[in-house]
């Protein structure tokens, strides 16, 4: 295997994340007729091994699309009636915009990107009116945001409500337990920590919710919970399947399965904090005034957003990383100039994301003096202000 960019581990991005030659090599497999027995043996091995990942007996259902998709699909099958939307982050925004967009009243309870939400506002949000929903992501990739779905799912069913969780960047890689944690409907998108190539949105719904979602009007037929659900029972699919992700999937379910899911999760959790530590040590070392911006206790173990130092943008810092060969991701919508993004999830390990942080580490240090030493007129701005530009 090659040493350059495109090589195995040098990929970062906080999703897609970087897939295994071998995954991806699965993906040229010959063409199969998707309503025949080949693929409803595909479905039903895939099907068996996706239960143990989003810990269910349920049937998982599995849409040729991205995770916006079952985004849609959830709202248009939630009962009827107004939504409340947690808001922290860039993707829980668009859950509610999602929401507002299949003409629902939506309310949203906004917290600083960054934040976490304070349990007990929460509900009191919930007990101020009948509410048929909330919409709450589990790990905000834009900001590295682990929030307590768990709790939110369990106070929302206090006052008559469903959950309806986003967890693309969660599934796979942060602790979920569906069946334990009783809750209603949750999805996830193929190209994070299942670490497969985009284009697949996965999802588990009670029966309850499905056979509510069976009266609510409008809810249209592609992104239909039940009638992928109804399929799901057959081992197909309502539509074609994006059936080369559908390989992918079943080789990537493989590997999944030998490490097991707890140990996947111990992995990452151990990225993290490798991520999290390095943090402090760039700038106890090097005085460069980087942070994770989550607070600790709500950190996601899969994606990590980290301040910029003052007077450096976040998209250049990963423009001048490109350079020397890892890709990681800038800030992004309100915090693209002000953070920097490391995906710590999928198939990397410890070792491959210490790889990545000293290139980071390089890029700060060696950049950012070399500014100051221009002039403070200047500052960091100098080498790092202007996005993918280094004058």
């Amino acid at each position: 295997m090659s040493d350059g960019p495109s090589a195995f581990g040098t990929f970062f991005l906080p999703g897609p994340t970087e897939v295994r030659p071998e995954v991806l090599g699965a993906m040229t497999r010959p063409m199969i007729a998707h309503r025949g027995a080949a693929f409803e043996a595909l479905f039903a091995r895939i099907q068996a091994r996706l239960r143990p990942v989003f810990r269910t007996t349920r049937p998982v259902l599995v849409c040729s699309a991205s995770a916006s998709g079952l985004m849609e699909g959830a709202v248009r099958c939630a009962p009827e009636g107004p939504i409340l939307s947690l808001v922290n982050g860039a993707f829980s925004e668009r859950f509610a915009r999602i929401a507002q967009a299949c003409e629902r009243e939506v309310s949203m309870l906004e917290v600083p990107w960054g934040a976490t939400f304070d349990l007990d506002e929460v509900e009191h949000r919930l007990a101020e009116r009948r509410w048929s929903a909330v919409t709450v992501v589990h790990s905000e990739t834009s900001t590295g945001v682990l929030t307590d779905v768990r709790t939110v799912t369990a106070l929302a069913h206090r006052h008559g409500a469903v959950a309806l969780v986003d967890s693309v960047s969660g599934v796979a890689g942060a602790p979920l337990e569906f069946d334990a944690w009783e809750m209603d409907f949750v999805f996830t998108g193929s190209q994070k920590a299942l670490a497969v190539p985009p284009g697949l949105a996965l999802g588990v719904a009670t029966p309850e919710l499905i056979e509510r979602a069976r009266s609510v009007r409008g809810r249209g037929r592609y992104l239909d919970l039940v009638e992928l659900e109804e399929y799901a029972l057959r081992d197909q699919t309502p539509a074609t399947p994006a059936l080369p992700l559908f390989y992918a999937l079943d080789a990537q379910l493989d590997v999944i399965a030998r490490e097991g899911v707890e140990a996947r999760w111990r992995r990452h959790e151990a990225m993290a904090r490798a991520t999290w530590a390095w943090a402090e040590r760039v700038r106890e070392r090097h005085g460069v005034e980087v942070s994770v911006l989550a607070r600790e206790g709500s950190r996601s173990p899969t994606v990590s957003a980290i301040t910029a130092p003052p007077g450096a943008r976040g998209g250049a810092i990963a423009a001048a990383v490109a350079t020397r060969g890892f890709v990681i991701g800038g800030g992004y919508g309100k915090l693209r100039d002000a953070t920097f993004r490391i995906g710590h999830m999928g198939e990397h390990d410890v070792a491959g994301v210490e790889r990545c942080l000293a290139v980071v580490e390089e890029v700060l240090v060696s950049e950012i003096g070399a500014a100051e030493a221009r002039g403070a007129g200047r500052g960091a701005r100098g080498a790092l202000g202007d996005e993918g530009v280094r004058r």
